[in-house]
């Protein structure tokens, strides 16, 4: 499934994300394992942030970039700075030693990984900074709520914004109220991190059901339930091999009308404004 999303110039619209990775769940060598199959399956974006691991995430993924070979299309890369870090100053800092450690002149896309204190207009200066020295190609923000966008609308600079990246999946709906079609309006990408849950979904009856239908996991039927517009980007965890080759299955997966109907009855959309779900 070839993602609309026009940012990422035909990559599709599954990647992988790497909370975890770097930090001893498995070994290194299972982990850069992973990632280079999940390249080769085509989930070609691959998130991460200076927060992970205290950049060790960071670290593995770019001893993945440095083995792989120069033919192979180069992964979409997106990183985070912690709202600590968010001043002019600091966005440098941080945005030089995700670079170093991610072993890469250019993030592909840089986010503000949550509103702290720094006002918005001098991190969007930062950013736009960064933009125009050509070391990030694109920049947006994460756990941002319809307010918070809003408000973001109003800074010099605000609406080069292109990713909110935000917790999203069959049973955490509450963005659909008004964040998702606000950001669907305003051509603003929903980046939906925990598109699994924390593991929840996995074991739901209902979905395994419904991949009973199609021969695969109820992990695989969540996914294509996030990618079924192909306006949302999803980026689940992608430390073992067995998990990125199920993942991947998604992109092949096109729920019809019935079997949406039947998780909407589930799990309703909402009807009303619900607080931001946030990890």
């Amino acid at each position: 499934m070839h993602s609309a999303i026009s940012f990422l110039e035909g990559r599709n619209s599954l990647g992988m994300g790497s909370w975890h990775l770097g930090q001893g769940r498995r070994s290194p060598n299972e982990e850069k394992a992973a990632l280079l199959t999940g390249l080769q399956l085509g989930l070609n974006v691959i998130d991460t942030a200076e927060m992970y691991g205290d950049g060790l995430s960071e670290e593995l993924i770019g001893d993945v970039l440095r083995d792989l070979p120069p033919s192979r299309l180069r992964p979409f890369l997106v990183s985070k700075v912690l709202p600590m870090h968010a001043s002019r100053k600091g966005v440098m800092r941080a945005f030089e030693a995700s670079a170093h450690k991610l072993g890469v002149d250019c993030i592909d896309l840089y986010l503000l990984h949550w509103r702290g204190n720094t006002p918005l207009a001098e991190t969007v200066a930062a950013f736009e900074e960064l933009k125009a020295q050509g070391r990030i190609r694109h920049w947006g923000v994460s756990n941002f709520d319809t307010d918070d966008m809003q408000e973001l609308w109003q800074v010099p600079g605000g609406r080069n914004c292109v990713v909110n990246q935000v917790l999203y999946n069959v049973f955490s709906r509450g963005i659909e109220y008004d964040l998702l079609p606000w950001c669907l309006k305003n051509g603003v990408t929903v980046m939906a991190y925990c598109p699994l849950g924390h593991g929840e979904l996995v074991e739901q009856s209902l979905l395994a059901e419904i991949g009973d239908r199609h021969d695969v996991s109820a992990s695989v039927v969540a996914l294509a339930w996030i990618l079924r517009s192909g306006r949302v980007l999803a980026i689940p965890e992608s430390g073992s091999e067995d998990h990125i080759r199920d993942n991947a299955r998604a992109l092949q997966l096109k729920l019809g009308p019935e079997e949406l109907a039947l998780i909407d009855a589930a799990s309703p959309p909402p009807r009303f404004k619900q607080p931001l779900d946030m990890l």
